[in-house]
């Protein structure tokens, strides 16, 4: 199944065509539907698809409209590691983005300063709550998948004396998520192994990101195990499992978002989000 949300209403998501998504209603409270998933499962299984109606790029939420945490993974792929020259983790390097950071998957980026990076990322909704809980049973804890981008303020992130990684990554807008969020069962239904998707980035047209999930250090049941074993993760919670290699900072000439650019993020059998970038309001500094 494939899910979307317009203003905190979760819909089934019956014709996924570029240009022209349709969804029928599923849920007028998407966050009460991730708390009792099981039954919104059942209840998409039998919505009547004849009451589907337009689905609105521009009034696409995030999948997950309210969230009670927000985690991110850092330095989560080989290629990021080996890019930024740095070890391989023996454990996820976890950190928490604030939920003010989500917005839709068409929704502009705002930029608070010139030193903004990107960051395309598989991202993982929590479909039961869960509290230790085994690698080999974590995706019985899954509602679906979608596409993230994790932006990054890297002049924040890195205030010294101690690196800043949720101020400079928790900015408003620096957390699209979206179009829509699929299903485990469908990806697989499709051919697809949910460990091991494509996914790239491009900023007007030109590649910056092209890896698959399969680079991950750490998979999705193994970060949800770990996770499980510290926090009560809860329905709805967001994942951000880390970004492949080919981020700006680790350029050389480094490289950031300017306004008016596009970014454009791809998983495979998920589909794409497009971003603006504009200058924010207020700059940051």
């Amino acid at each position: 199944m494939r899910f979307a949300t317009i203003a905190s209403s979760l819909y089934l998501v019956t014709d996924d065509s570029p240009g022209g998504r349709q969804g029928a209603l599923v849920d007028s409270d998407a966050a009460a539907a991730f708390a009792r998933w099981d039954t919104t499962l059942t209840t998409a299984a039998s919505v009547d698809r004849a009451a589907s109606i337009a689905l609105d790029d521009a009034e696409l939420g995030p999948v997950s409209p309210a969230p009670r945490q927000v985690f991110g993974v850092g330095l989560n792929y080989r290629g990021h590691a080996d890019e930024t020259k740095q070890a391989y983790p023996e454990a996820p390097n976890v950190f928490t983005k604030w939920v003010s950071c989500l917005t839709g998957a068409y929704g502009d980026i705002e930029l608070p300063s010139d030193t903004v990076d990107w960051e395309c990322e598989l991202a993982v909704v929590m479909g039961r709550q869960a509290r230790f809980v085994g690698a080999s049973n974590a995706w019985d804890y899954v509602a679906g998948l979608s596409i993230g981008q994790d932006i990054s303020e890297r002049t924040v992130q890195r205030t010294p004396p101690a690196n800043q990684f949720s101020c400079g990554k928790s900015f408003n807008t620096f957390g699209p998520l979206g179009p829509v969020l699929v299903t485990a069962d469908e990806l697989r239904a499709d051919g697809m192994n949910p460990d091991d998707l494509a996914l790239s980035c491009t900023i007007d047209g030109e590649t910056m990101q092209e890896s698959r999930t399969g680079d991950m250090i750490f998979s999705v049941s193994q970060i949800i195990a770990y996770l499980s074993r510290i926090v009560t993760l809860y329905p709805g919670d967001v994942i951000f499992t880390g970004t492949p290699s080919g981020v700006g900072t680790a350029r050389s000439p480094q490289r950031w978002l300017q306004p008016g650019q596009e970014l454009v993020s791809e998983i495979e059998g998920i589909g794409a989000m497009r971003n603006r970038c504009v200058d924010a309001a207020v700059k940051f500094r």
